[in-house]
């Protein structure tokens, strides 16, 4: 069942359907992402360290839990008779 509502709530934002508050805050998220990405990227090539590589998991623990948590959270506490 939640997958099912992320499947329309994701079909609804790419549609064009959604409301200008829920577009803003997708696009909020997505924007974290996108530092977190570049920021864990910019300190992996300044390390002292040999390995220069991208660090994964600071980008999946620092940039995608924190953007898309509250996401979830929504879809566990949202009333169910609201259309919203």
């Amino acid at each position: 069942m939640l997958i099912q509502n992320f499947q329309e709530y994701f079909k609804k934002l790419f549609s064009g359907q959604q409301s200008k508050k829920i577009k803003i805050l997708s696009t909020l998220s997505i924007g974290w992402i996108i530092l977190i990405g570049y920021l864990v990227w910019w300190n992996g090539l300044k390390s002292l360290s040999l390995d220069k590589g991208f660090r994964w998991d600071e980008w999946f623990w620092f940039g995608i839990v924190p953007a898309i948590s509250p996401y979830i959270f929504y879809f566990i506490w949202k009333n169910k008779t609201s259309d919203e």
